[in-house]
């Protein structure tokens, strides 16, 4: 399969169940110290703002919300082929059974530039540990080439020209979500999500939480 390809709809993930793999309860975490904000529904009404920000200025603004899954709550494996932005040819299948951070941006995100270092760290930070995916959602190569330069980003990237990457995450992330993350554990499901800006600190926190089981 090629970078054309349609992303495989995944029922399992069509209703995102946010369990915390820490406490067994649902788990809203902010990026800042990374402190439990509480349980119930205001989990959903904080992702419905990001979203409505989102909608309003083309990325999610403020703080980022963290929600992670237990295992038996994760759907099933998220499978997509796709063509890199140098022209090789990789899949989510093929990464398996390293565990997958997905970052969603795009050059012009003010979000997406200030969380670009961070990102970049905690690729180092794990080596060949763990396969990073940047997926571009709306810009041409040129101008993600030059966004990668400009942040010396050293893991791959993909241009989602035809949104096969977001048709695949939609039952993960809320409409516009940009920037967001998703870690996809070594079975290729998602063990979590990050929707707005991610800081190291958090991103590595969410990582070693899926490798240590």
């Amino acid at each position: 399969m090629r970078g054309d390809d349609r992303a495989r709809a995944v029922s399992g993930n069509a209703g995102w169940n946010p369990l915390s793999t820490r406490r067994g309860a649902l788990g809203i975490l902010g990026l800042s110290g990374l402190a439990l904000a509480g349980c119930g529904s205001s989990g959903s009404e904080d992702l419905a703002e990001q979203a409505r920000s989102g909608e309003d200025k083309g990325y999610v603004s403020g703080s980022g919300v963290i929600t992670q899954l237990t295992g038996d709550d994760r759907g099933e494996p998220l499978d997509l082929s796709f063509d890199l932005l140098t022209g090789e040819s990789a899949s989510l299948a093929d990464w398996r059974p390293k565990v997958v951070a997905i970052n969603l941006w795009y050059a012009a995100c003010p979000p997406c530039r200030v969380e670009a270092p961070d990102l970049n760290a905690t690729y180092e930070h794990f080596g060949d540990q763990v396969e990073f995916l940047g997926v571009n959602v709306r810009d041409q190569a040129a101008t993600a080439e030059s966004f990668v330069r400009s942040f010396e980003v050293p893991y791959p990237i993909m241009i989602d020209g035809d949104g096969s990457m977001v048709s695949l995450l939609s039952g993960v992330l809320p409409p516009q979500a940009t920037p967001s993350t998703v870690v996809l554990d070594p079975s290729g499901r998602a063990a979590a999500r990050v929707v707005g800006a991610v800081t190291r600190s958090t991103l590595t926190g969410l990582i070693e939480d899926v490798l240590a089981e």
